[in-house]
């Protein structure tokens, strides 16, 4: 919560305690692995009407945005942008995620511990999406 903008707060009043409790955890990894992966600062914002990181720096990295739907009310769902690979690497490297579509949506069960691993390595690759493309171009 510390020196989370205020629209991200507005944002989140709803959502149970549990989902609020994943976001602030997942948003401490993402911080931390930007700060591990040297993307400099991260934009945390609302996309979609969802919170949503993104490293300020152009062309580093691509946005993660995170939501909560009272229809899926069992899970968190993060987002990535669907013109990327990430949501097919991350099914092919953790299929055991409650939720992926393999083009855009990965969930995560709120009644379960935070799968940091697999949450950590979807940041550091959104994060270092557009870097990392160019380090591996031929």
């Amino acid at each position: 919560m510390e020196n989370a903008p205020a629209p991200l707060l507005a944002q989140i009043a709803h959502w149970p305690t549990s989902a609020k409790h994943m976001l602030w955890a997942c948003r401490a990894l993402f911080h931390d692995i930007a700060k591990q992966a040297e993307v400099g600062t991260l934009d945390e914002t609302l996309k979609w009407r969802q919170p949503s990181w993104r490293p300020v720096k152009p062309r580093t990295g691509s946005t993660l945005r995170m939501d909560w739907n009272p229809k899926f009310p069992d899970k968190l769902s993060l987002f990535v942008d669907c013109k990327t690979d990430l949501a097919t690497r991350m099914q092919d490297i953790y299929p055991d995620l409650p939720v992926n579509d393999g083009q855009r949506h990965i969930a995560i069960a709120l009644d379960a511990p935070l799968p940091e691993q697999a949450i950590a390595h979807l940041a550091e690759m959104t994060f270092t999406y557009h870097r990392a493309k160019r380090q591996n171009a031929p």
